[in-house]
């Protein structure tokens, strides 16, 4: 008997030593899997982190095009120099590496030198930009993940489907006489005073208020409205020609500011404040040709969406004005002191609107879509 009793006590003891080594195993199994759920919810967070910051990009490229060389090499600057956003908890920039186009979703992306070639400028609709491989360092699992893992993200953005009302348009209107519309002709937004237009008249919409303040806003803005061809709009008739309302309105987009109901923050100047040059020669963007702002200016401040109405429609005694359409005109001079002639602007062209796919890059200008990310 005693010699089974000592027995069972040394199969016991040898059933402690395995199951301590078995927990020891166990427990490293453990730590382990709590390593590398916490590195690779790590590598989680920085693509993540990454993909932001080329989304940012890209949408931020696709901005400036204006199928124009010049706006592939703005493209490239806003893609490359501007991405503010960081990685790893915000502690690194991002990079970006490669910005490619193409005029076409699906493929065929292209190095900025190939999108300037004079056959296809005019088509570009995407930009590809992708970020550097950003090296993140393997905090638990570096037995089975290596020392650092590099990252890298990849975003497409391009142009949206054809919009099918335009917005924030100026409340002023181009009148059509039956004469075709061309451009680059020059066609009055703002009649001066005593206008064969109509007494008491001058184009100016009351859309956006039938104050002074109201169309100085809007000119500076456009206003908080959408239409399209065909719209109709119970309005008063603005009356006046609000000389200095419309002066401090438009000539916000030049960088002047001549009142505290406009300001640089909401209302802001256009990149190129140059005068006297026309909408081909702002969109080259040659030196000579260009004027930079004292505060911060975003492109396309000079070109304005302004509703065109047909001679028959515009009836001064009444107050429904329907659109004809909606034209793309190009602010080329600023908005002089005192009463001042016949407000004109350059005509681009007219806005389609409801056409275009995915695919195909979307429809007409690129300054009646607005930037989409696609993936």
């Amino acid at each position: 008997m005693k010699h089974r009793s000592v027995g069972q006590a040394g199969s016991r003891e040898q059933e402690r030593g395995s199951i301590l080594a078995t927990s020891a195993i166990g427990m490293l199994a453990i730590l382990l899997a709590v390593g590398l759920g916490v590195d690779i919810s790590r590598f989680y967070l920085v693509k993540a982190e990454l993909q932001n910051g080329a989304d940012a990009a890209a949408l931020a490229a696709v901005s400036v095009l204006n199928s124009a060389p010049a706006g592939i090499d703005a493209a490239v600057q806003q893609a490359t120099l501007k991405t503010s956003n960081k990685y790893n908890f915000a502690h690194t920039g991002i990079t970006i590496t490669s910005v490619e186009f193409s005029t076409t979703l699906e493929g065929g992306y292209m190095g900025a030198s190939a999108a300037k070639s004079p056959g296809t400028v005019a088509n570009i609709r995407y930009v590809r930009v992708t970020t550097a491989p950003s090296p993140v360092a393997v905090s638990f699992a570096g037995a089975v993940l290596g020392k650092s893992k590099n990252l890298t993200a990849t975003a497409v953005a391009g142009y949206s489907v054809g919009l099918t009302d335009i917005c924030n348009f100026l409340p002023v209107m181009v009148i059509d006489y039956g004469t075709p519309i061309v451009a680059p002709n020059t066609y009055t937004f703002r009649a001066q005073s005593g206008s064969f237009v109509s007494p008491g008249n001058y184009q100016i919409l009351a859309l956006a208020g039938s104050g002074g303040a109201d169309a100085r806003v809007g000119l500076a803005a456009g206003v908080d409205a959408c239409a399209g061809p065909g719209a109709e709009y119970a309005i008063d008739t603005k009356t006046g020609v609000t000389a200095g309302a419309v002066r401090q309105g438009v000539n916000t987009r030049f960088d002047e500011y001549q009142t505290s109901q406009v300001n640089p923050q909401d209302h802001p100047p256009d990149s190129n404040i140059k005068e006297g040059i026309t909408y081909d020669q702002y969109k080259a963007g040659a030196a000579a040709n260009t004027k930079a702002p004292s505060h911060t200016g975003f492109p396309n401040r000079r070109v304005v969406y302004i509703p065109i109405v047909k001679e028959s429609e515009f009836d001064p005694g009444r107050n429904v004005v329907r659109f004809n359409r909606i034209g793309q005109f190009f602010l080329q001079t600023k908005v002089g002191s005192g009463s001042g002639g016949d407000l004109v602007a350059e005509y681009i062209d007219d806005i389609t609107v409801g056409v275009g796919s995915v695919g195909s890059g979307g429809g007409g200008s690129p300054l009646t879509v607005t930037p989409v990310l696609y993936k």
